[in-house]
């Protein structure tokens, strides 16, 4: 088994919508963000997040925006340039996009 490296250089550059800030705000002010892989199509990796952090999985603090809290996985070995977060409505979460894409790469 090939040993993770930490990430020597966790600041990224947040892009958030005043919406996706809000909603964060109004549940705890610290936001969760984590990288999912699908069982399907390629095992395509997304990324997941929420204002409450999953089970088994430890989490670091970064720094990103000013308004809330950011922490992203400890065994993530490379951060995005810039980590763009919007609000959705239905139902009401915020999401996070790689880069802009919705896709890790």
């Amino acid at each position: 088994m090939r040993a993770r490296v930490q990430c020597d250089h966790p600041n990224v550059h947040v892009i958030a919508s005043d919406p996706a800030a809000e909603l964060i705000r109004e549940r705890g002010g610290r936001l969760y963000v984590w990288l999912k892989r699908g069982r399907c199509c390629g095992s395509v990796t997304t990324l997941a997040a929420a204002t409450d952090p999953p089970q088994k999985t430890t989490f670091r603090r970064v720094d990103g925006d000013e308004r809330f809290e950011l922490y992203l996985p400890t065994t993530l070995s490379r951060v995005p340039d810039e980590l763009h977060l919007t609000a959705r409505r239905f139902p009401r979460r915020v999401e996070a996009y790689w880069n802009g894409c919705a896709w890790v790469i």
